[in-house]
């Protein structure tokens, strides 16, 4: 935080809680999270870049360790798919499902680093006094991830149906065909189509702004004094072990629901 704001409980949680923001036009509601936007979108370059370049080089001899990895990450990936997954279109579920689950576990790996340290180098070195670095716990990125699935899923549906053997699903399951039903029907399935990209974005985006909100707290407890920093560091990284687990596990249960919401799309009732 600056040097000459005084340090609170409230002022320290709003520094760290604040986007950076572009009103899209003066007096309109919209605005763009801008750190949110440069954020993702950089990982998200790193990541498939980094991924790109292994494959690239790949050799069909002795892997090296980083190719090993990668190579385990996208068995293990495609493993999961084809368990999962019951359509005929394997071939570009497989890749999306790794490209999700990379550029997710990316976004939220950003919540390991240290908050402070980050501000701090965000501000002095780029004159950055609002930045936050955790696309994941912006519910803007997770409702965007959520909606492109549930498009895809959407597409998915009218793609291996037919528009016509969509709609049919649509008014006459689960409860039948009787034209008596298809109100009851339609609205029963409208409430699934609605709920999921609803509970697929909140899930992630619960998670990882709570990991947030534990790391700010831990945070201020360390800035009480000598033995609060002591304790508060102890703790600090105590609960960034335990996160790792946490963003990982989030970035693959994303991931597994997506494999399973365009897996349903190609089945039928």
């Amino acid at each position: 935080m600056a040097s000459n704001t005084e340090l609170t409980p409230t002022s320290y949680i709003e520094h760290h809680l604040t986007y950076l923001t572009v009103q899209i036009k003066e007096g309109s509601f919209w605005v763009l999270h801008v750190d949110t936007l440069v954020t993702s979108i950089i990982l998200g370059v790193i990541s498939i870049g980094f991924i790109w370049l292994v494959v690239r080089k790949a050799t069909s001899g002795v892997p090296s360790k980083t190719q090993a990895f990668v190579e385990l990450a996208v068995e293990f990936i495609d493993n999961e798919v084809k368990n999962s997954f019951h359509g005929n279109r394997h071939v570009f579920v497989a890749p999306a499902a790794l490209t999700i689950f990379v550029w997710v576990l990316m976004m939220n790996a950003m919540d390991i680093l240290p908050i402070d340290i980050m501000a701090w180098i965000l501000e002095h070195a780029f004159g950055l006094h609002n930045w936050k670095i955790v696309p994941t716990t912006d519910v803007n990125t997770t409702f965007a991830l959520a909606l492109s699935i549930w498009l895809l899923m959407i597409f998915f549906n009218v793609k291996v149906k037919g528009l016509g053997g969509w709609m049919y699903e649509l008014f006459c399951t689960p409860f039948g065909k009787n034209p008596l039903l298809w109100l009851l029907n339609l609205l029963f399935n409208f409430i699934e189509y609605v709920s999921k990209p609803l509970s697929h974005s909140l899930r992630l985006f619960g998670n990882i702004y709570a990991g947030e909100i534990i790391f700010l707290l831990l945070g201020m407890w360390a800035a009480t004094g000598v033995s609060g920093t002591i304790f508060g560091a102890i703790l600090g990284a105590g609960w960034a072990i335990f996160h790792i687990l946490i963003v990982t596990l989030q970035a693959f249960i994303f991931m597994m629901l997506t494999v399973v919401y365009l897996s349903m799309a190609h089945e039928s009732h």
